[in-house]
């Protein structure tokens, strides 16, 4: 546990158990040196203590980076609530959470992820201020959408030099809130689609909703499409899938799409161009941050369409250099961490202030 902490740069870990709701959960925060660390928490089941470990220390850093290219000023964190067997009260587990963040002081700001609704958003503010994506806010799917559907515009202008998504065939994998909702846009910019889902009523819906083809899970990595859109859990691009990939473009709103840094420059070499996951999929970090400051829908959407923009500066970058963008994109993040890190410490603080920055190794219980 703790190599995993020091080689991914985490600075806290956090655990929490509650007999009397079933809670047993884990916040992971990775940085707090650009403001209160922020990201999801998922409510899923996991084999084992040592799943979901490695599920909260891999996201943190994720949502780190993308705190960071996205201009937040916020660090990253993620929680993971590993969903108890039988029966249980969901309203009090989530409240049970909600207790655990508060214990945090603001060091972690929470919001909806994959299992987690609205409803736990509000159960979770009935003890803590540190959450966003309650009623009053609602859900960011459709943000991380929007970013992943500008995204995957900016990615076909550039590899295929081709102005609009009208007859693209694009490659989806995973119709969840995010995944149906950028199926939805791409049909609606005229893209041909070919999808697939664990569950069959989604693919179904999708063909019926957008004319969509349906394929086994199995096969969504050798169909022939200009785009691959991962949009369901990480670690998809890996040494079996990628040399199945029949695409010039992966561009999906999953996170941590690659099994091991590696990979990244796997893509690299076979000439596909990649949208790194934490850059594309910002849509719904920047809505739930955002939202969190109180600022304005129109301040929100602008900056969701920003995420293309900034995507293109990394693509021309990535072909000047015949550099991954992975690679890149970590690089940047990194710099503007590290470079928040020399200014924390250079800045005169009370002592507790600067303990908090610091880049310790803390496990609390």
């Amino acid at each position: 546990m703790f190599e995993q902490m020091e080689s991914t740069g985490l600075q806290d870990l956090h655990f929490a158990a509650d007999p009397d709701t079933g809670l047993r959960a884990i916040i992971a925060i990775h940085s707090t040196v650009r403001g209160p660390a922020i990201g999801g928490c998922r409510f899923i089941p996991y084999a084992g203590d040592a799943q979901a470990i490695t599920d909260a220390i891999r996201l943190a850093r994720g949502m780190s980076y993308k705190a960071a290219l996205a201009g937040l000023p916020h660090g990253g964190g993620k929680a993971v609530i590993m969903q108890p067997p039988g029966d249980y009260d969901r309203g009090a587990l989530m409240a049970a959470f909600g207790q655990f963040i508060n214990n945090l002081g603001g060091r972690y700001i929470t919001a909806m992820d994959s299992g987690t609704l609205v409803e736990d958003m509000d159960a979770i503010a009935t003890r803590t201020q540190w959450v966003s994506c309650t009623s009053r806010t609602g859900n960011p799917s459709p943000s991380t959408a929007l970013g992943v559907f500008e995204g995957i515009g900016c990615a076909v202008r550039h590899k295929l030099e081709h102005h609009s998504l009208c007859g693209i065939k694009v490659a989806l994998q995973g119709l969840g809130h995010v995944g149906f909702e950028v199926a939805r846009l791409l049909h609606e910019a005229g893209a041909q689609l070919i999808v697939c889902d664990l569950n069959n009523r989604r693919c179904i819906a999708a063909r019926q909703a957008f004319g969509a083809q349906c394929v086994d899970v199995n096969d969504i990595y050798q169909v022939q499409a200009d785009v691959f859109s991962p949009c369901g859990l990480g670690a998809i691009l890996n040494d079996d899938s990628i040399p199945q990939l029949r695409c010039s473009i992966v561009a999906g709103s999953a996170n941590n799409q690659l099994a091991e840094e590696r990979h990244g420059e796997m893509l690299h070499q076979r000439g596909i161009l990649y949208a790194p996951d934490y850059l594309i999929n910002a849509g719904g970090l920047i809505f739930v941050a955002l939202n969190h400051a109180r600022a304005s829908a129109e301040a929100i959407t602008a900056k969701i369409h920003s995420i293309g923009a900034e995507l293109e500066g990394l693509f021309r970058q990535a072909d000047a250099l015949n550099t991954p963008t992975s690679v890149l994109a970590n690089r940047r993040a990194e710099a503007i961490i590290e470079a928040a890190r020399h200014s924390s410490e250079g800045d005169e603080k009370p002592a507790e202030s600067t303990e908090e920055s610091s880049n310790d190794h803390r496990v609390s219980g």
